[in-house]
């Protein structure tokens, strides 16, 4: 998969978000195959091999194209390392979508989840016209929910016991936010 030159960047002051390439794939795979970081997500396997990630990446250039899904690869604007991923869905009929994201263990508490993911809203609202976006993180994962907070969204509700994950539920924790812009 080429990044053709009408692939979408989202530059912030730190971070270039763009899309993810086969090139990434073993970064990809060595940040992602982290016990830690499987065990605070949603739907990453481990063990993460490459091929994983090279399955995952093929599906993205199809999904942005269609418009279900953006995946941006979370990098350095100046070295081009890459720190992790953010990604948003989108339920059209809706206008509205949900945002995941997730950072290499070694980028932990830097900010970059939460200024990719404050760039991805804007994307959201701004740029795709959605009416609300939301976020789930289990409760055994706190520091995903500050991210939430400081991007603005809202604590909705509990899900409780709603995932299980290694032989045990954890309840996810729902947050949202609305256009501020919205009509």
């Amino acid at each position: 998969m080429n990044q053709s030159a009408t692939s979408p960047k989202i530059q912030t002051e730190r971070l270039l978000l763009r899309r993810f390439t086969e090139a990434d794939a073993p970064e990809v795979s060595r940040l992602c195959d982290n016990y830690n970081l499987y065990k605070s997500t949603l739907n990453l396997p481990h063990p993460y091999p490459v091929e994983s990630a090279l399955e995952w990446i093929a599906t993205h250039e199809e999904s942005y194209t269609s418009g279900r899904m953006y995946e941006f690869a979370i990098t350095d604007k100046e070295s081009g390392t890459l720190y992790g991923a953010v990604g948003l869905s989108h339920q059209q009929v809706h206008r509205h979508g949900e945002i995941g994201y997730w950072i290499g263990e070694e980028y932990w508490g830097q900010g970059y989840a939460t200024e990719a993911a404050r760039a991805v809203l804007d994307f959201a609202f701004n740029e795709k016209g959605y009416h609300r976006v939301y976020a789930r993180f289990f409760a055994s994962n706190p520091p995903s929910g500050k991210v939430m907070e400081k991007i603005g969204m809202m604590h909705e509700g509990t899900q409780k016991e709603h995932i299980r994950k290694e032989g045990r539920y954890e309840d996810l924790l729902l947050y949202g936010i609305l256009n501020p812009n919205r009509q």
